[in-house]
């Protein structure tokens, strides 16, 4: 099984070097604007190498194992694709938000068929309205998390870190004696999913500067993509929500900026550099390594936390949720009420 995963990251590496070789002939770039952390122009849409391992996975499981169930991943599949290849588009000619808007739409819908057709869930929910409900709320979320996502890609090594925060202990569910939930994705999923985002690491998970590519929309989008859906299975298989303490660092962070600009009056549509590791990397000179070590390692905190000392049962899980959840807001307040005065004196100097 190793010799097969090696294979697959000695492939994977090859497609992304190709991938740089196409990128510099056709001027596939990312050059600085207002909303930047870096000062260079650097390759972009090195993150396409997420949605190319997802194929090379499922090319490999319809090779090697007869008892592949492929009808389960086909949708999932079809989505990644859809919404990668517009991702892509748009790092190179920008596309009208609609139209990237109800792609995404689509694919997320192409991802919950995948979900729900998830063997030995036994999830049944009664009456249409309340699986309508379901469905929008669930849509409303991923839509909103894979923007989020998109959107904190903002310094080298983020994306790649915080995904690994995010699949290692999914993966770890599994060895874990306390959580019973062995069999809601293939292991071999979760395995070359890393294998794609440490392939990426070696190009991008670099000090400022030094980075060899960003993940560019395709990245950001793809990898959530991926994770959202490990993610959604798990939910559908435990019927248990309080899993999205997995992505609990990014969901505090985008959201309570969110609310910070519509306080402001700003345009949420504009670009900005108000998140905290922003703030960190640029009003408070920190390394890209090092904010984004920050953002990895508190996230991984908190999920091995909620696997090994948690108790297994709904209200612990809740608890510990919201726990962790105010823990950030508050930490993300004070951060913000002592640092926020920097980002006004640099906007104050732009103007000047």
């Amino acid at each position: 099984m190793w010799l097969t995963y090696t294979i697959i990251a000695v492939l994977l590496f090859v497609a992304e070097l190709a991938y740089f070789k196409i990128a510099d002939k056709c001027n596939i770039i990312d050059k600085p604007n207002e909303r930047s952390s870096h000062s260079t122009i650097v390759l972009r849409g090195g993150g396409v190498i997420f949605a190319i391992s997802m194929l090379v996975w499922f090319g490999w499981q319809m090779f090697q194992d007869p008892s592949f169930r492929f009808q389960e991943y086909l949708p999932f599949l079809v989505g990644l694709i859809m919404i990668s290849t517009v991702s892509f588009w748009d790092d190179v000619h920008s596309l009208p938000d609609s139209l990237r808007m109800i792609v995404q739409i689509f694919s997320i819908l192409l991802m919950f068929w995948s979900i729900i057709l998830v063997q030995g869930s036994g999830f049944k929910v009664q009456g249409w309205y309340l699986q309508v409900l379901i469905v929008i709320v669930a849509l409303f979320f991923c839509v909103g998390a894979t923007n989020i996502i998109n959107f904190m890609d903002g310094i080298n090594g983020i994306t790649a870190g915080y995904a690994l925060a995010m699949l290692v202990p999914i993966a770890l569910l599994d060895s874990s004696s306390k959580f019973q939930v062995s069999g809601f994705i293939e292991e071999s999923y979760l395995m070359v999913a890393i294998i794609g985002v440490l392939v990426f690491s070696i190009f991008n998970f670099r000090p400022k500067g030094k980075a060899k590519c960003f993940a560019g929309d395709v990245g950001s989008i793809g990898i959530a993509f991926i994770i959202l859906f490990a993610l959604g299975r798990l939910m559908f298989v435990t019927k248990d929500v309080t899993y999205i303490v997995f992505f609990l660092m990014y969901g505090v962070d985008g959201s309570l900026t969110i609310f910070h600009r519509i306080m402001l009056h700003e345009n949420l549509g504009q670009a900005h550099r108000k998140h905290a590791f922003q703030l960190m990397s640029n009003e408070l000179k920190m390394g890209h390594v090092t904010v984004t070590f920050i953002y990895m390692i508190t996230q991984l905190i908190i999920s091995l936390g909620f696997i090994y000392l948690c108790p297994n049962t709904l209200l612990a899980h809740w608890i510990y949720l919201i726990g962790s959840g105010l823990l950030l807001a508050v930490a993300y307040i004070i951060f913000m009420k002592k640092f926020y005065h920097l980002h006004e004196e640099y906007l104050a100097s732009l103007k000047s």
